[in-house]
């Protein structure tokens, strides 16, 4: 049981990663490619939620962290949702 659900959040996990990288490719084109518009704003329009920097000490060692930031627009959703319609289909 315990495996199972370890599983599948491996697999969320990794749906979530993937997509992302794919939506930014998404982004990246439609910049390149989409003549200024309506069309061009609304699919590369980017919300940006940021943590950091997270800072660690430990005496012996001193770790900085951040600051993380996730990038977040339509084609990302799609990339999301294209990855994990793949990985349905394939399990």
């Amino acid at each position: 049981m315990v495996n199972a659900r370890r599983g599948a959040i491996s697999r969320l996990m990794w749906a979530l990663v993937i997509g992302l990288f794919l939506g930014a490719l998404f982004t990246r084109l439609a910049v390149l490619f989409l003549p200024d518009g309506a069309t061009r704003e609304f699919l590369t329009t980017t919300v940006s939620a940021s943590l950091g920097p997270l800072s660690i000490d430990l005496i012996a060692i001193a770790l900085v962290i951040g600051p993380l930031t996730l990038n977040l627009n339509a084609l990302s959703l799609v990339g999301i949702l294209l990855v994990g319609l793949v990985i349905r289909s394939w399990l």
